[in-house]
């Protein structure tokens, strides 16, 4: 496996791009498999988890190809509506193409998927809300197979989530708006990611009303064709540079980006002491001093994003106070909390409670990152450490973050890849 080696202390300064949305991409990739004609798709990262979706697609037959930041795909020449174990196993986002390939060709065999280890994320809710648009489930030797009802359409329903989910919501969407009649959900997800979806759905003919609220009412159409389309900015990638600068007293300016996205952030570092500007597709971020202590609570959009927790937690290390941050969405995500202990982190966990004492500085230690944004809140936090630290398993950040040392380089983090 291949591990960072990063010297510091760095003072985490200068402009860096941030690529296309991974949370975004992901679907966007999955919906281009409904419509029977050929999706261009623009700003799509360069990740693990994007080629590992690329890969599974084309396994379907559809003639799909990754030039540059664009994909291109021709879906009228799908052969096979099944994923296998062996892709889905790596990514839980793979799941997203249940939806598409039951919606468009009745019926679709797709393997439970794997993925972050950061608590239980069952997928119960992609397949009750399918259920209740008709299709008949059966889970065998750990794949779920579905089928539409006779004549093979799904059939348009009122639905409620138990429970906010993103990935949920974005399933369902897709399956409904081929759905035969008019589909009413209830308890959706109203991420940024969500509303890219649902609006890429509307520029391939999809009828959708409430797009961005709880509540989204779909308008099932025979077909949707192709189109051209743009994945919205990180908003998750965007936020740990600008974190680097406030546990360095540093000076990040990020760029192609939107500030729309990330409200409840950058509140949280203005309430830190930190200077936050903005423009159209801008945020800069700069500290002066060391960070106040602040009390966060992760929540479903627009709150603050657990995606985020890991970095802002990194961030409270180095403030000056106690901080207090409850992590509402997963049960396992304080899985980096040994790791930045190794590294001179003062942290108590109780349960979903993480009381953090800042301390003066990070020290140097080899460390383990256990998840995708984990991985980041500890290569910032080595950044920030007096000597050389060792970051292990670092292909959870290849599955998130595009470019990542030569983005961390050019904001004057000393880093270097070694090869596993």
């Amino acid at each position: 496996m291949d591990k960072f080696k990063i010297i510091g202390k760095s003072r985490i300064a200068g402009e860096v791009t941030i690529s296309g949305s991974k949370n975004a991409a992901l679907p966007l990739l999955a919906a281009m498999l409904l419509p029977n004609d050929e999706t261009i798709l623009h700003n799509v990262p360069t990740l693990k988890d994007t080629e590992t979706l690329i890969k599974l697609i084309a396994g379907t037959g559809v003639n799909i190809k990754k030039e540059g930041n664009t994909v291109i795909a021709d879906s009228r020449t799908v052969t096979d509506y099944y994923a296998p174990y062996d892709l889905v196993r790596t990514m839980r986002a793979s799941i997203l193409v249940l939806g598409p390939l039951l919606a468009r060709f009745g019926e679709a065999e797709v393997s439970l998927p794997g993925g972050c280890a950061i608590g239980s994320r069952p997928v119960d809710q992609h397949l009750k809300a399918m259920e209740a648009l008709g299709a008949i489930i059966t889970v065998e030797n750990g794949y779920v197979k579905a089928k539409a009802p006779a004549g093979g359409k799904l059939i348009g329903c009122n639905f409620t989530f138990d429970m906010v989910t993103v990935g949920g919501t974005e399933n369902v969407i897709m399956a409904a708006s081929l759905a035969k009649g008019v589909t009413r959900l209830e308890n959706c997800a109203c991420e940024p990611e969500v509303v890219d979806l649902a609006n890429m759905l509307v520029a391939m003919g999809a009828k959708i009303e409430g797009i961005g609220t709880p509540t989204m009412v779909i308008e099932g159409v025979d077909s949707l064709h192709g189109c051209e389309y743009s994945v919205i900015a990180d908003r998750i990638e965007t936020g740990s540079y600008l974190a680097g600068a406030l546990m360095s007293e540093g000076d990040v300016l990020t760029k192609n980006t939107s500030a729309e996205f990330l409200h409840p952030v950058l509140k949280k570092f203005e309430a830190m002491g930190a200077t936050i500007t903005t423009g159209d597709d801008w945020i800069r971020a700069v500290m002066k001093g060391r960070p106040k202590a602040v009390d966060i609570r992760t929540q479903v959009h627009p709150g603050f994003p657990t995606d985020m927790q890991a970095q802002l937690m990194a961030v409270c290390c180095l403030a000056d106070g106690t901080s207090t941050i409850i992590e509402n969405i997963f049960e396992n995500r304080f899985m980096h909390v040994p790791e930045l202990q190794r590294l001179g982190a003062n942290i108590k966990v109780d349960g979903h409670t993480a009381i953090v004492v800042g301390v003066d500085t990070f020290t140097p230690a080899p460390v383990m990152a256990t998840d995708l944004r984990a991985s980041m809140s500890l290569v910032m936090a080595a950044a920030c450490a007096e000597g050389e630290s060792i970051i292990d398993r670092i292909y959870h950040i290849d599955r998130g973050y595009d470019d990542v040392e030569n983005k961390l380089k050019s904001l004057g983090v000393n880093i270097e890849r070694i090869k596993g």
